[in-house]
């Protein structure tokens, strides 16, 4: 496929995958809902900050009612709850032989395929950290893993061609066989994330609270039971092993994964989720429902009860309506689900 890269959705994770690209000569036009950000990327252009590395590009940027053309590859990097209108949105502007690329958190790929159809979607798994700071300000916080993948499970060319584009953002990013595994296993690691945007506490400090690991453990293990349910195997990454939040797993390998993904996120930048920042800084609503919430409904049809996960979405939902400060003992509040 050629012709250039519509990245749709200009935030954190837009931003800072098409300022790669673009950077690296790559054809990238951006959409974003936010004109003086769209303003700021034509110029004086789009600011990639922090640790990693800072450069500024300048590209062509419109509102979603000034974008025109075709587009064989389109990056959808909206918020979750955001995916049914974007996708709507974007398909006049979507070719009869390309694909949109879910670069998301939750299980959008199933939202963005009812729209455009099952053969012009494809998937992805992001778990790198960064932040929309202001208009034209991205921060680009620390590595973090990449993978690809039809959500057929082929092994395709344009999935190798993807493949190759996505190696001048993260060198290390892989293509698979298994995307949904991925994502479930993100699913996992995501509920973790929520759980711990219930505290002021960084992400790294949150998960190194010895008197909480419990809750967090039968946490992941709800999400990786529906996982099962659904005949899936969930990936790791970034210390997140699924198979250490199964029952009757060894305490060793719970450790081990805690461990790991305590020593990932103190080395980022990023000290607290888009979650948290939603919550605490931005006073806006989360992707709780798209992308959490969603955990328990599947649930339910496999006869699953799933209570920590309901009991999470309620708590966040209580944080953004300003009926609950964000404080450790809302994770005890969040243990009470079990019983």
């Amino acid at each position: 496929m050629s012709g250039p890269i519509l990245v749709w959705g200009a935030g954190a994770i837009g931003g800072t995958v098409g300022a790669y690209l673009k950077r690296a000569g790559h054809d990238i036009v951006f959409v974003d809902i936010v004109p003086e950000h769209v303003a700021a990327i034509r110029g004086p252009g789009l600011a990639i900050e922090g640790p990693v590395e800072e450069f500024t590009v300048t590209a062509p940027a419109f509102t979603p009612d000034e974008v025109t053309g075709r587009y064989e590859r389109i990056f959808l990097c909206v918020k979750a709850q955001h995916t049914e209108g974007a996708a709507r949105a974007l398909k006049p502007f979507l070719a009869e032989d390309g694909y949109v690329l879910s670069l998301q958190n939750g299980l959008n790929e199933r939202v963005i395929a009812a729209e455009v159809g099952a053969p012009r979607t494809m998937g992805a798994f992001v778990n790198f950290g960064a932040d929309y700071l202001a208009p034209g300000r991205v921060i680009y916080a620390g590595h973090g893993a990449v993978v690809l993948g039809e959500i057929d499970g082929k092994m395709t060319p344009r999935l190798a061609a993807l493949h190759k584009v996505m190696r001048d953002f993260e060198p290390a990013a892989i293509a698979t066989d298994n995307i949904w595994g991925y994502l479930w296993g993100k699913l996992g690691y995501g509920a973790l994330l929520f759980a711990t945007a219930l505290t002021n506490d960084s992400i790294a400090d949150a998960l190194d609270s010895e008197k909480h690991r419990a809750v967090y453990r039968a946490l992941a293990g709800e999400v990786m039971a529906v996982a099962k349910a659904e005949r899936i195997r969930p990936e790791g990454f970034n210390g997140f092993i699924p198979e250490a939040f199964l029952p009757g797993a060894d305490a060793a390998l719970l450790a081990r994964s805690f461990d790991e993904m305590v020593k990932h996120n103190r080395g980022s930048a990023k000290t607290h989720s888009g979650i948290w920042r939603d919550l605490a800084v931005r006073k806006r609503r989360t992707e709780a429902d798209a992308q959490i919430a969603i955990i328990a409904e599947i649930a339910a049809k496999h006869g699953l009860k799933a209570p920590l996960v309901r009991r999470l979405v309620v708590l966040i939902h209580e944080i953004e309506d300003g009926k609950r400060p964000q404080e450790r003992t809302n994770l005890d509040r969040l243990a009470e689900a079990r019983g």
